[in-house]
């Protein structure tokens, strides 16, 4: 993949979702302009498939396949999501995981069950896991991200001639333990455009390797400062690299240029 002609990455986007179904193309031309990439990430399998068509006729737009804590259907065909897993446009299995905040009425152990199924996609294609972990602030008495990387201790293979078991942690929400066991472990973190306008993360962000974090905008949610309160949309990545840049003291275009290199190892490009 040529990768010269990019200044952003924004590793997780949902132009799957029908808040882009009539601009897509505007977008994505506004992206091409920008010259920004990005992954869209399916949340389910009908979400899955769109992301790999809308892959398919993009050079710079890749696609992660998977089924989302909250959607988790007990009948749902894995051999389904396997074969369009395996497509060549596809970086990424997910997003999978645990969501103890928004779990649609899926029991944890519902939740569990899809997520070990992902990790033995993963494991069989070697291909990296999009993370998504959701705690609740209500309920201090359970940790969706200890839960999360217990169980892909015991579950994910670790594959040496490829560097070790890879994923990353999308929009993380944790404290700085929870980032530091999972950046020991191998996986990266991205973060959203929260950062631009909530200082929860801000320790965090100083206290990891920059090596081991990525942009994310996961639009169409959350759209950074200025953009709040709109659509948000790949393009607006930028905001949170200079954010990223600004808490860890560095300038923007070298910040920049790790992102890219960060997605291009995580994700094998």
């Amino acid at each position: 993949m040529d990768f010269t002609n990019l200044l952003y990455f924004d590793i997780h986007s949902h132009l799957n979702l029908p808040e882009f179904k009539d601009d897509l193309d505007e977008v994505i031309k506004r992206m091409e302009d920008n010259k920004v990439g990005t992954i869209v990430v399916g949340a389910d399998f009908e979400t899955s498939k769109k992301a790999v068509e809308i892959a398919e006729n993009n050079e710079h737009i890749f696609a992660s396949v998977g089924i989302h804590p909250s959607e988790v259907n007990k009948n749902f065909d894995f051999k389904l999501l396997e074969k369009l897993a395996g497509h060549n446009k596809v970086v990424a299995i997910g997003e999978c995981g645990l969501d103890y905040f928004h779990d649609g009425g899926v029991s944890i152990e519902d939740q569990r069950e899809c997520f070990i199924r992902q990790i033995e996609i993963a494991n069989e294609l070697n291909k990296p896991l999009m993370l998504h972990i959701r705690n609740n602030p209500k309920d201090k008495t359970k940790d969706a991200y200890k839960d999360t990387l217990e169980i892909l201790k015991q579950y994910a293979e670790v594959h040496p001639e490829k560097g070790g078991v890879k994923g990353n942690v999308h929009f993380f929400a944790g404290n700085l333990e929870a980032a530091k066991n999972f950046t020991e472990f191998g996986f990266s973190i991205s973060f959203t455009g929260v950062i631009t306008f909530s200082n929860d993360y801000d320790e965090v962000i100083k206290n990891i390797p920059i090596e081991m974090i990525m942009p994310d905008t996961d639009c169409p949610y959350v759209a950074p400062v200025p953009y709040r309160g709109k659509r948000n949309e790949p393009i607006y990545v930028k905001e949170i690299v200079k954010k990223i840049a600004e808490i860890k003291d560095l300038p923007e275009d070298e910040v920049a240029k790790i992102m890219i290199l960060n997605t291009r190892r995580v994700f094998d490009f």
